[in-house]
Parts: C-alpha cells; structure tokens; sequence
C-alpha cells in the first residue's frame, strides 16, 4: 500500500505510517491505542536509555496506585482546576456505589505527596527523589496515537528538598537530561525555555519545556520539567523538622516525558517511504537479506550471513536475517525501508564468489559494494553517520521554519495557514498571549534573547522574546 503524500497531506501520512509500519493500532475504547510489540520496542530503548539517565542522577523508581481519591485531587485548588476536563472518575466498583469517587490518575502528584507527607518527617529524609514509570489517562476530545491520547505510558519524577535552591537546581538538571536525550539519543533538535503563566503545569511556580517543530510547522511538547515549590507541600501539610528543630515544609519538583517522543521520532525523520529510526531507538539497526537463488544450494550463503551477525551482535548492534523465502528480494526492500531500519545488507551467491557484499544506508538509499571482511567496521561507521546525518537534517529543517517577525498582524495568517515557529517580542500580558488564539498559535516558551523592541500584539514595550507556533 502507497503512504499518503507526506507534503501534501502530513496529517495522513503520518496516520498511515504507524499503522503500516505496525507501530499501533486503534483500541475498541475511543483515544485509546494498541502498541504494537515493534512500537514497544522503541518505547523500551528510550525507556532504557532515560532511566539509565534518571538513576545515574541519584532518584530510585517506585510504583503508585492508579487510583487517587477525588478529594486529594481538590486539596490543590490550581491543579485541580486544570486537570478538570480531562479527568475519568470510577464511581461504582465492587457492585456498588463508591462512597468516595475515585480519579484514575491523569498525573500523580497528590497520591505521591500524601505518601511524601507520611515518609519526611526530618531535614535527614532529604532530598527524597522518586520516579515512577507508568500509564496514565486524560481524557482526549482529539485524539493521534502517541501524540494525544486517552491513555499513554510515561515517567513522572517527583522530589521534595530542603531549600528553594536544591529545587531549582532539579528541575534544571532534568530538564537538561531531556535536552540531552533530545539531541544524542533521538537526534531531534528542539527549542528550550519557560512556559508562560498560562501554559505552566497546574500548581507549579514555573514550568521548563523542550518542544520539536515537525515538518508541518507545529510543535510538539516532548516533555516538562516543573518547580512546584511549596504549594502542594501545604494541601497535604508535608511538614519536617530543620537542621535547628523548626517545622518546615519541603520544595518540590516533578518532570516528565512520554510515548509522545515515539510520536516526534516518526515525524521528524520519516520520509515518503515511511519510517527512518535514528540507529539508538532502532530495534533492528541492521536487516542482512541473503538473496536466495534457486536450484543451488543456498547453505553456504547463508552460513555466511549467520556469521557476519553473530559477528555484528557481539558488538551489540541488533541485527535481523530476513530468510522469508515467500517474499522477493524488492518486496523485503520495501517492508524494512517502511520500518526505518537504519541500514541493510544485501547478499547474493555472485557477491559472495567476489567476496563481496551490498551495503545501504536508509538515509540516502545508495547502495555500496564493500569486502565482507571490511563488513564489522562498515556498519558501526555508518550507524554513527546515519544518527549525525538525522539530527543535521533535522536541525536544517528547524531552521528553514524559524521565523522572526515583529508583529502578529505580519505573521498571524501564514502562522494560521502554514504553521511555522515565529520568534517575537511580547510585553507579557496575558490578553496579548491570548490574541494568539485566534491564529491557532500559542506561545510554546520564553527566550532569553531580547531582539525585539515592542510586543507583537499592542505598542508597549516588548519585556521578553518568545517563541509562537500552532502545537499537536
């Protein structure tokens, strides 16, 4: 089946991509998604490299309930607020009504607080640091499998600390590590800042956010870093004693990031033949298809290509010898190039005569004959060209979409129509912000550069440069 053209209709394209290349699939609940077990095997690579990434920085995993009494939902009058329209409640289990509603979690920072209220008790109890991996609902009105979703799997982090300081320096630090796995690990670039008041996670003092722009001129939040302060700490009175014996209430933060990065990964690097996996995320980082011929004897072609994989294995890339012999060589082409594997050996009887073999890479497609003995130092080589030449490309087209312009009046219809990442200058009143609407557009975080004189919307003076898109 032919994807849909990905420049004339990137909506569909995408749609079409994840289903083909059997990523997901649609569930009986509306909003809700099937991850498919090649889908999931992305998930776990990132899962694994995040992780890594949130040990080595000191927090411990830990699993909470599913679901949170309605009242702690209540005890945080902003956050409650915010998560209101997205929220499902079970209010009849057991065979019959519950005496209190139960939310199952959209987030959980008030079921993790209580616990916190319970386990610090003295300045020695921190800082507490806790991640949990997890699924959560929040119920979508538009839902795009691993972009928006009823339910999805994510990690929250949570940390309470002795001082205002120590929390900012947490939230900070995860934020980078996001940053970090942005960069190296998906090779998507993406922009960095502040959220506004009006974007900021419920309940926080402030929110750091790093978002991609997807080929289509939208943004996608990849994942939040917030400083929660004190608020939460006194809904659930999370009091303890100080290093002189006063009581004091602890600084919080909590981040996190989702299946929505698979979402992103897709988007940024796929191309009119479906997915190009940047090698770190590929479950298969190379596919060996030995070209069967008949009426031979096809044993030592493919005692061959077991060997070079068990070669390539040991260097722990992961590698697949596709040996169905019900489908053609140019049909096995086209099934792996949908499925963005990284790179693919070609073998054939005459190649293995001259002692040869055919390389290509899904970047650019182009085959290259090398020696087989040159065949271990050939694939690492190009999986680390294939991951660079990604995020180069993918920075270019950053770039190409990045806009500064200095009112809304000049940008405020191609950011309708064409989406885009617009830079401006904004006096950081909210009425200003929410004339963005009208454009479908928002401002997705704050600079730190100040380029701009005036505010894109009124005449006063711009206080701050932001950056403004349409999002998923």
């Amino acid at each position: 089946m032919v994807l849909p053209d990905i420049k004339k209709n990137f909506a569909d394209w995408y749609q079409e991509v994840i289903y083909q290349a059997e990523l997901a699939d649609q569930a009986p609940v509306r909003g809700c998604f099937v991850i498919r077990p090649y889908g999931y095997a992305i998930w776990e690579l990132i899962r694994a490299e995040l992780d890594r990434r949130i040990k080595e920085t000191g927090h411990q995993n830990a699993a909470f309930p599913l679901l949170i009494p309605e009242s702690f939902l209540k005890r945080e009058a902003e956050h409650v607020e915010g998560f209101a329209p997205e929220v499902a409640v079970v209010t009849y289990a057991g065979g019959k009504k519950l005496e209190e509603p139960l939310v199952i979690r959209p987030t959980s920072e008030t079921i993790v607080y209580y616990m916190f209220a319970k386990w610090i008790k003295s300045w020695r109890d921190l800082p507490l640091k806790i991640n949990q991996w997890a699924n959560i609902v929040r119920w979508e009105m538009r839902p795009r499998a691993f972009l928006r979703t009823t339910e999805f799997f994510w990690q929250e982090g949570h940390t309470a600390h002795e001082t205002k300081e120590e929390s900012e320096a947490e939230a900070e630090l995860m934020w980078k590590e996001y940053i970090n796995l942005a960069y190296y690990f998906l090779g998507i670039p993406v922009i960095a800042g502040l959220k506004t008041e009006q974007e900021k996670f419920p309940g926080a003092e402030k929110t750091y956010t790093f978002e991609a722009i997807m080929p289509d001129g939208k943004a996608v939040q990849m994942g939040t870093s917030h400083i929660i302060s004190q608020s939460f700490a006194k809904a659930f009175n999370m009091q303890y004693q100080d290093r002189e014996g006063n009581l004091r209430y602890p600084y919080l933060t909590s981040w996190g990031t989702t299946t929505r990065l698979i979402g992103a990964v897709i988007m940024v690097h796929g191309d009119q033949k479906g997915l190009i996996l940047p090698p770190k995320v590929a479950p298969i980082q190379l596919v060996i298809i030995p070209i069967f011929k008949k009426g031979i004897d096809n044993k030592p072609l493919l005692e061959v290509v077991e060997t070079i994989a068990a070669q390539l294995k040991q260097q722990n890339i992961r590698v697949y010898i596709d040996t169905d012999k019900h489908k053609t060589p140019g049909a096995k082409f086209y099934w792996w190039e949908l499925k963005g594997v990284p790179l693919r050996l070609e073998l054939s009887a005459r190649d293995l005569e001259k002692g040869e073999i055919v390389i290509v890479d899904r970047v650019t497609l182009e085959k290259k004959l090398i020696q087989l003995a040159q065949v271990e130092q050939e694939v690492i080589s190009l999986l680390a060209m294939v991951q660079q030449c990604l995020f180069m490309r993918a920075q270019k087209k950053l770039e190409s979409l990045w806009y500064k312009k200095e009112k809304l009046t000049n940008f405020g219809r191609a950011l309708r129509e064409k989406g885009g990442l617009y830079q401006t200058g904004w006096c950081k009143n909210p009425e200003c912000e929410n004339k963005l609407k009208e454009y479908q557009g928002s401002i997705r975080c704050l600079l730190d550069t100040h380029e701009f004189e005036q505010c894109f919307n009124c005449d006063k003076k711009s206080v701050v440069d932001v950056l403004v898109a349409k999002s998923y």
